[in-house]
């Protein structure tokens, strides 16, 4: 059930990140993180790993996104 949970948050926040890839959108990231964190967690108390693969990778694409913006330097 905490699989499924992390899957709906990952999907979520993976659409949110597709409408921060659009120019002054960036800033979004800084919402998404923290979104796919809690998603993350969720699916770190889970059995499968689908979720939490699927939260780490949103993570991972904010964070590249943000630092190409100039958002973390």
């Amino acid at each position: 059930m905490l699989n499924l949970v992390s899957l709906i948050i990952g999907a979520v926040a993976a659409i949110l990140a597709v409408f921060a890839f659009f120019p002054l959108l960036g800033w979004a990231n800084w919402f998404i993180i923290p979104l796919a964190m809690i998603g993350a967690l969720f699916g770190f108390l889970s059995r499968g790993t689908a979720g939490r693969n699927l939260n780490l990778l949103v993570i991972l694409i904010a964070v590249v996104r943000l630092s190409l913006g100039g958002g973390i330097i």
